[in-house]
């Protein structure tokens, strides 16, 4: 188990895109950032590594896609493998995080928000990636 310390990072893996979302510098609540649109593993995790850097991030969460009865499903072991490329690559620690249903979550507020289907797709990975995150901090606070 990886310690969430310092500054954090929390991805979305998707097939299409990559939801993201970075800590404040005082570990109390995640910002969206703008989604990373997949170009294959290699520059995807430079695209996360540059990130890390200009944000000072000493921790990368990825969100893992559990199935409802809380086993690993095919779309969980692609982000877990994924998780294990970028902690390879860029000596960042990894932790993964169950975010079962944030997805779903992010695109219902989308919709109550009034936010066009068109524009939905486009942040509703970084929300979900917001929401992620921000289950992390509230958990890392009660500690």
């Amino acid at each position: 188990m990886v310690d969430l310390k310092g500054r954090l990072l929390a991805l979305d893996f998707g097939s299409h895109r990559i939801g993201v979302a970075v800590s404040d510098p005082l570990g109390i609540t995640a910002r969206q950032l703008e989604a990373i649109r997949r170009e294959g593993d290699r520059k995807d995790i430079e695209a996360i590594l540059s990130l890390s850097r200009e944000h000072g991030v000493e921790t990368v969460l990825v969100g893992l896609p559990l199935l409802p009865d809380g086993n690993e499903g095919s779309q969980a072991v692609k982000a877990r493998r994924f998780g294990e490329k970028i902690r390879e690559l860029t000596g960042l620690p990894v932790a993964l995080r169950d975010e079962r249903f944030s997805t779903a979550q992010a695109e219902r507020h989308l919709i109550e928000s009034g936010v066009r289907r068109e524009k939905r797709k486009e942040v509703r990975d970084s929300l979900a990636a917001a929401l992620i995150l921000q289950s992390a901090l509230d958990a890392r606070s009660r500690k």
